[in-house]
């Protein structure tokens, strides 16, 4: 297994409880898939560095994450259709 880092901003009109049940969607694909989470980080409400979709800013989530290598594609594809998700990234961190 591979540690992952990944993080995602989530549209800023989300609530407490849709950013939560947000995080633990993406959580349990993680864990569904074979992962294992080793920690998760809600940076909260923060400014974007650009204006995206005439959003200016958005609720930060970090999670790192140990998985296979097919895992993070299989993250990527829930992240792009999944509403409310502004811009994603997954990084490996095993260089």
């Amino acid at each position: 297994m591979r540690k992952y880092e990944t993080i995602f901003i989530l549209h800023p009109s989300f609530d407490e409880e849709a950013v939560t049940a947000s995080i633990e969607k993406f959580k349990g694909v993680i864990e569904n898939g074979g992962g294992t989470i080793d920690n998760v980080d809600l940076w909260g409400k923060r400014r974007l560095a650009y204006e995206i979709d005439k959003v200016n800013e958005g609720t930060y989530v970090l999670v790192n994450f140990q998985a296979e290598p097919e895992l993070p594609k299989e993250l990527d594809r829930i992240f792009r259709i999944t509403d409310g998700v502004i811009r994603h990234i997954i990084v490996n961190l095993e260089k």
